[in-house]
């Protein structure tokens, strides 16, 4: 994109012109809705996110903060990105936290419920203890929301061999717990 055209459309967000919002939706709605929508978001996401992510930017265009060394639109598709992988980021935690969490059953609960979440909590905490110390203290550490230079800082090992045993420690205990009879018990109910 030559940079002419670039700065038309930065000038015309700072503006709140029309014309290259209109044409600016236009052209970037269709790839974060193919982004979100591939990674399990839904319709309501990508309008979510696209409209944070239009905001967040022209807060950085308005601040004049930003110096832009490639075209707008790859930019904006970034914001998009990072911002979905970090609400997925936070949706697994708080998943987890949901699972790990010890509290009193909810009173709505039938007896039946509580007894399949306190049966699936079982069966995670049996898998999870199975763990080796160091893996336990990965996937800890992973639904903290630490990134993966934060892990291997932590852990003394490389970026990129703290990724890949993330990926291969949550895979091992994904299929420990999928494998277990209980868990098949437990999603018949």
């Amino acid at each position: 994109m030559n940079i002419t055209k670039n700065q038309h459309i930065i000038d015309g967000i700072i503006a709140g012109d029309n014309s290259v919002l209109k044409s600016f939706y236009k052209r970037n709605l269709p790839p974060v809705r193919r982004l979100i929508l591939k990674y399990n978001g839904i319709t309501e996401d990508v309008e979510d996110i696209f409209q944070e992510a239009l905001v967040l930017l022209y807060h950085k265009l308005r601040s004049g903060d930003l110096e832009l060394h490639k075209s707008i639109h790859i930019y904006f598709i970034g914001i998009c990105k990072n911002m979905w992988r970090n609400q997925l980021r936070k949706q697994r935690i708080s998943e987890y936290y949901q699972l790990c969490e010890k509290s009193t059953p909810d009173p709505s609960d039938s007896i039946i419920d509580t007894l399949t979440k306190k049966h699936q909590q079982n069966v995670f905490n049996k898998h999870f203890d199975t763990l080796s110390n160091t893996n336990k203290s990965i996937l800890r550490l992973f639904f903290e929301e630490k990134s993966n230079r934060d892990i291997a800082n932590i852990t003394g090992c490389s970026e990129g061999y703290t990724r890949k045993k993330k990926c291969i420690i949550k895979e091992r205990l994904h299929k420990m717990v999928q494998s277990d009879p209980i868990y098949g018990e437990l999603v018949v109910c």
